[in-house]
Protein backbone atom coordinates (compact mmCIF):
# COMPACT_ATOMS: atom_id res chain seq x y z
CA UNK A 1 0.00 0.00 0.00
CA UNK A 2 1.57 3.35 -1.24
CA UNK A 3 0.50 6.99 0.42
CA UNK A 4 -0.56 9.59 -2.09
CA UNK A 5 -0.88 13.20 -2.15
CA UNK A 6 -3.48 14.78 -3.91
CA UNK A 7 -4.50 18.32 -4.22
CA UNK A 8 -6.51 19.86 -6.16
CA UNK A 9 -7.21 23.68 -7.60
CA UNK A 10 -11.41 23.81 -8.14
CA UNK A 11 -12.39 27.09 -10.57
CA UNK A 12 -15.87 26.96 -8.94
CA UNK A 13 -15.35 25.04 -5.99
CA UNK A 14 -18.96 25.53 -4.90
CA UNK A 15 -19.88 23.32 -7.44
CA UNK A 16 -18.32 20.05 -6.64
CA UNK A 17 -16.11 20.86 -4.01
CA UNK A 18 -18.03 18.17 -1.53
CA UNK A 19 -18.32 15.57 -3.99
CA UNK A 20 -14.55 15.89 -5.35
CA UNK A 21 -13.78 15.09 -1.28
CA UNK A 22 -16.42 12.27 -0.99
CA UNK A 23 -14.32 10.51 -4.27
CA UNK A 24 -11.27 10.80 -2.20
CA UNK A 25 -12.03 9.51 0.87
CA UNK A 26 -13.22 6.24 -1.52
CA UNK A 27 -9.92 5.78 -3.13
CA UNK A 28 -8.24 3.89 -0.26
CA UNK A 29 -8.18 2.20 2.88
CA UNK A 30 -7.30 5.56 4.85
CA UNK A 31 -7.14 9.09 4.20
CA UNK A 32 -5.94 12.17 5.80
CA UNK A 33 -7.13 16.17 5.31
CA UNK A 34 -4.20 18.58 7.07
CA UNK A 35 -5.19 21.21 4.90
CA UNK A 36 -8.54 22.84 2.74
CA UNK A 37 -7.44 20.97 -0.53
CA UNK A 38 -4.71 19.07 0.14
CA UNK A 39 -5.16 15.08 1.04
CA UNK A 40 -3.03 11.61 2.16
CA UNK A 41 -4.74 8.75 1.04
CA UNK A 42 -2.99 5.36 1.55
CA UNK A 43 -4.13 2.94 -1.46
CA UNK A 44 -3.26 -0.10 -3.47
CA UNK A 45 -4.09 1.86 -6.80
CA UNK A 46 -1.88 3.19 -9.11
CA UNK A 47 -1.97 7.40 -9.68
CA UNK A 48 -3.44 6.75 -12.90
CA UNK A 49 -6.56 5.28 -11.84
CA UNK A 50 -7.23 7.68 -8.64
CA UNK A 51 -6.93 9.89 -11.26
CA UNK A 52 -9.76 8.57 -13.66
CA UNK A 53 -12.05 8.00 -11.22
CA UNK A 54 -11.45 11.84 -9.95
CA UNK A 55 -11.15 13.02 -13.27
CA UNK A 56 -15.23 13.27 -14.32
CA UNK A 57 -15.45 15.03 -11.35
CA UNK A 58 -13.50 17.79 -12.61
CA UNK A 59 -13.81 21.00 -15.14
CA UNK A 60 -11.96 22.18 -17.76
CA UNK A 61 -10.42 24.44 -15.66
CA UNK A 62 -9.67 22.46 -12.66
CA UNK A 63 -6.51 21.93 -11.67
CA UNK A 64 -5.66 18.37 -9.79
CA UNK A 65 -1.93 16.88 -8.56
CA UNK A 66 -1.78 13.20 -7.21
CA UNK A 67 2.04 11.97 -6.49
CA UNK A 68 2.77 9.21 -4.52
CA UNK A 69 4.84 9.96 -1.70
CA UNK A 70 6.69 9.11 1.32
CA UNK A 71 4.82 8.76 4.71
CA UNK A 72 7.48 11.55 6.68
CA UNK A 73 6.23 15.00 6.10
CA UNK A 74 6.71 18.78 7.74
CA UNK A 75 3.67 20.29 8.67
CA UNK A 76 3.35 23.79 9.91
CA UNK A 77 0.33 25.19 11.57
CA UNK A 78 -1.52 21.98 10.69
CA UNK A 79 -1.84 18.39 12.00
CA UNK A 80 -1.93 14.61 10.56
CA UNK A 81 -4.93 12.76 11.47
CA UNK A 82 -5.88 9.69 9.93
CA UNK A 83 -8.48 8.18 9.15
CA UNK A 84 -10.44 4.99 7.52
CA UNK A 85 -13.11 4.59 4.34
CA UNK A 86 -15.87 5.16 5.32
CA UNK A 87 -18.31 1.91 5.13
CA UNK A 88 -20.66 1.48 2.41
CA UNK A 89 -24.38 2.89 2.98
CA UNK A 90 -27.15 1.15 4.07
CA UNK A 91 -30.07 0.19 1.74
CA UNK A 92 -32.59 2.47 2.69
CA UNK A 93 -36.55 2.38 0.99
CA UNK A 94 -36.62 4.93 -2.14
CA UNK A 95 -37.90 8.37 -1.06
CA UNK A 96 -37.27 7.57 2.64
CA UNK A 97 -35.87 10.48 5.17
CA UNK A 98 -34.54 8.31 7.16
CA UNK A 99 -31.00 8.39 8.01
CA UNK A 100 -29.75 4.83 9.16
CA UNK A 101 -25.79 4.80 10.60
CA UNK A 102 -24.50 0.87 11.16
CA UNK A 103 -25.50 0.59 15.05
CA UNK A 104 -22.40 -1.15 16.83
CA UNK A 105 -22.89 -5.19 18.13
CA UNK A 106 -23.65 -5.23 21.97
CA UNK A 107 -21.13 -6.25 24.23
CA UNK A 108 -21.86 -9.25 26.48
CA UNK A 109 -21.27 -9.31 29.70
CA UNK A 110 -18.67 -11.82 31.09
CA UNK A 111 -20.01 -14.49 32.88
CA UNK A 112 -17.03 -15.85 34.43
CA UNK A 113 -16.87 -12.41 36.77
CA UNK A 114 -19.07 -12.24 39.94
CA UNK A 115 -21.72 -9.22 40.05
CA UNK A 116 -20.66 -6.72 42.40
CA UNK A 117 -23.21 -5.86 45.31
CA UNK A 118 -24.56 -2.31 45.36
CA UNK A 119 -23.45 0.09 47.83
CA UNK A 120 -26.37 2.37 49.58
CA UNK A 121 -25.14 6.09 50.73
CA UNK A 122 -26.08 6.31 54.46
Amino acid sequence: MRTYLITYDLAHPHRNKHVVAQEIMTLGARWARPLEQTWYVSSNDSEATMESRLAGLLDADDGLLIQAVDEDAVLTNTSLRWFRQRRAPLDIAAGSNVVAFPAPAPVAAPTDEPELPLAYAS
